[in-house]
């Protein structure tokens, strides 16, 4: 484990591999930390890569420096965390792989800093949250999917994440993986992560701002303003979507190229659910080499 320190967080990761060799950044998403990536992490380090994998904020041993920052989980925030890592530790044209608020920090920083990334491996297609459109409502079968969301705009949902955290998102993880079979101990392990003191803010705030719910953080007003334009990505990418996926189905990504202006493939992963690099590590693997080697 080590830390980095931006303007804004020590982020903590765990790093793997030759120091000199081509970086990886593994993000990890809600609610879940840095072993989503036990089983793709060695391999790519076997393989000669620098692979560095960070607690986001809210997570694990991750901090905030100043108590008075805002504990925004808006996706600038997320993004700006990810382009920071990258300028503290120097990485030259790393490969980044995440999904959900993995994803989008990764999709930000591909989207909006193209030239500081080498390619781009997305779970579940374009991630970044288009927050004009976000109050359209969606089929009754998507409104259900995303219950928890609802839930996290009331104060009873603040009151339930906070003192069931765990239970929660153990939840979240069985309805969103349904094939996915994880031990106690498999759970345990990165239920920690959730202790962290700003775990529950910073989630609360993500859920409300994507719908216009909850101001962000004014120092990253002039990115999310980018954002609201949906840029395109220009960089190699290959998406890479679980077909038992319970919270974003496959068939969510399947119009997805028109945001992808480079190289781009998409592969629908069998069985696998959401939490797409646990259940399918090989799947991940796979698509960064393949971007590293092409």
């Amino acid at each position: 484990m080590k830390t980095a320190r931006t303007r804004v967080l020590d982020i903590a990761y765990e790093e793997s591999g030759l120091p000199t060799g081509r970086p990886v950044v593994l993000m990890h998403g809600f609610p879940d930390d840095v072993h989503a990536y036990d089983d793709v992490a060695p391999p790519l380090a076997a393989a000669g890569y620098r692979v560095i994998v960070p607690y986001l904020r809210g997570y694990g041993p991750t901090r905030f420096l100043d108590r008075n920052t805002p504990r925004s989980g808006e996706q600038a925030a997320l993004g700006h965390d990810l382009l920071d890592l990258i300028d503290v530790l120097d990485l030259k044209s790393p490969i980044l792989a995440g999904y959900d608020w993995g994803g989008r920090a990764a999709c930000v920083v591909s989207a909006l800093w193209p030239e500081r990334v080498g390619g781009l491996v997305s779970i579940t297609g374009y991630n970044i949250q288009n927050i004009a459109g976000a109050n359209h409502p969606a089929s009754a079968a998507a409104e259900y999917r995303l219950w928890y969301q609802w839930y996290f705009h009331t104060e009873r949902g603040v009151a339930g994440l906070t003192q069931n955290r765990g239970p929660i998102c153990r939840l979240l993880w069985e309805l969103w993986s349904p094939n996915y079979r994880f031990s106690d101990a498999d759970y345990a392990k990165t239920a920690a992560a959730f202790d962290n003191p700003d775990f529950v803010a910073v989630v609360i705030q993500s859920y409300r701002h994507r719908f216009g719910n909850a101001p962000g953080d004014p120092r990253y007003e002039a990115v999310e303003a980018r954002l609201a334009a949906q840029p395109k990505i220009t960089v190699p990418t290959i998406v890479l979507h679980g077909e038992a996926d319970g919270v974003g189905p496959a068939a969510n990504s399947e119009g997805h190229a028109r945001h992808f202006t480079g190289p781009y493939r998409r592969e629908v992963i069998p069985v696998a659910g959401h939490f797409l690099p646990r259940e399918a590590p090989d799947a991940v693997v796979a698509a960064v080499r393949e971007l590293v080697e092409s």
